[in-house]
């Protein structure tokens, strides 16, 4: 039924730890109320009720919205919705987690498609999601191959409705969607943290766009699995396992070409100094203090992870930028042992610098790829580890350096605070993420606690 009989109330705030804000009405004689979680998206949403009302719009007496705003309710798909979504988040979203968004809006709406005819085969259908729809600048501001056009105008017509997400059976299957990789495969416990954080978000912002009163997803009940936050110690090598690793790196491609030699360094700042990788291949000569004996330091400021072209603003394959989860401006100083400053030495007398000051380049003098010093470091494993080690998780990842590097620091009984500040994590995260690595320190504290006890025998 239809109904122009429409009285606005004013707002009432809901108390709670996060107050809301609740705007109600009634059509014919009947409450109405919608919630928001600011006072603004309140005001904004009355506003748009009291100039229905002064317009002489009809209100629908089951939904209590006027026509105008109950048709756009309906109409909105979750891939229009989802576009918008890109749109908001895209500009200021760092390359690696526009990837992200981008493969968990892909995910999600693969789950959301009605089976219309016509339906484009399951590649296609990736390719053109993940190549075309959920990159910006987006199909609308390039031109897509015709193939790619007639898929995503598919997309556009069997996409289901975004209100379908109040149906918790619909939510869950796409929640469980997410475990799922795009290519089939099951998806590692952290991937699918991340795909569930983005959906969440999204929800988020539907709710400020006014689309839901709360995020629909928390009325699933959904079990989400469990992810390992520490490290395995199976991965952590010790000293001479991981001088060995590093001695193998400058036999990899042979002498003369130096494939392995040119990447010595960046492996050793890796162990020795406990940097990440993208903070070691971002590493330049000014920001190092190499004297000819004892301790030197680098300033850290800049990394070069290595993202790819199209989530990057300048088209270059890798990002350039500040340090993780810091600000643009923020350096850390690590104090680097001697035997970090004398192969950082000898890389600079053999190889010199790019012509930005970088130290470590490829063989064409560009940014070192992540694919490259990752092959190069299983090549190495082969030669410097027998073949039970190979086989097994330790020092699988060139990353798995740095871990044994804060292990080692922290069981040599350095302070939490300075591991935490040379390596770039809280202390939180720090002992929580290390705690299995302490190797020795179960005994260190047995032995305390017998010699006080043995005080009171």
């Amino acid at each position: 039924m239809k109904s122009t009989d429409v009285r606005v109330w004013s707002i009432r705030v809901k108390p709670g730890k996060r107050p809301s804000y609740e705007v109600r009405w009634k059509v014919a004689g009947h409450p109405f109320s919608e919630t928001r979680k600011t006072k603004a998206l309140a005001d904004s949403f009355r506003s748009k009720l009291l100039r229905a009302a002064r317009d002489g719009e009809e209100f629908d007496t089951a939904s209590g919205l006027p026509d105008s705003m109950a048709e756009r309710k309906a109409s909105l798909s979750w891939y229009a919705f989802a576009l918008r979504y890109l749109a908001m988040k895209w500009p200021h979203a760092a390359p690696n987690t526009r990837d992200g968004i981008n493969e968990s809006l892909t995910s999600v709406t693969l789950a959301l498609l009605d089976e219309r005819p016509g339906r484009p085969a399951d590649d296609l259908l990736r390719k053109a999601l993940r190549g075309w729809a959920f990159v910006l600048p987006g199909p609308d501001q390039r031109e897509p191959p015709d193939e790619i056009a007639h898929v995503l105008h598919w997309v556009g017509r069997a996409s289901r409705p975004l209100g379908d997400l109040t149906d918790p059976v619909v939510g869950r299957a796409v929640l469980d969607s997410l475990k799922v990789k795009l290519d089939g495969t099951a998806a590692a416990a952290e991937t699918v943290h991340r795909k569930r954080r983005t959906l969440v978000n999204a929800m988020h912002y539907a709710v400020d766009l006014g689309e839901f009163t709360e995020n629909p997803l928390s009325a699933v009940r959904w079990q989400k699995p469990k992810v390992a936050g520490d490290v395995d110690p199976r991965v952590v090598a010790n000293p001479e396992q991981a001088r060995s690793l590093i001695c193998a790196v400058s036999y990899v491609g042979g002498y003369r070409r130096a494939r392995g030699r040119r990447l010595v360094g960046l492996f050793a700042g890796m162990y020795f100094g406990g940097f990440r990788p993208a903070e070691a291949v971002g590493l330049a000569l000014p920001d190092l203090s190499l004297p000819s004996a004892g301790w030197g330091e680098a300033v850290l400021h800049r990394s070069r992870p290595s993202v790819g072209k199209r989530w990057t603003d300048s088209g270059e394959s890798h990002d350039d930028r500040g340090l993780k989860n810091r600000p643009a401006e923020e350096v850390r100083r690590v104090p680097i042992p001697p035997q970090l400053v004398a192969v950082l030495r000898d890389h600079v007398d053999t190889f010199g610098t790019a012509e930005d000051g970088r130290l470590f380049s490829s063989e064409g003098g560009g940014v070192v790829s992540s694919s490259t010093y990752y092959r190069a470091w299983q090549e190495a494993r082969l030669l410097a580890l027998p073949p039970a080690a190979v086989a097994s998780p330790l020092a699988r990842r060139p990353y798995d350096l740095r871990h044994s590097a804060l292990s080692t620091w922290l069981n040599a009984g350095v302070d939490p605070t300075e591991v935490a500040a040379r390596a770039g994590n809280s202390v939180e995260v720090l002992l929580g993420r290390y705690a299995k690595c302490l190797d020795g320190r179960q005994e260190v504290s047995n032995r305390r606690i017998e010699e006080l006890l043995r005080e009171y025998e």
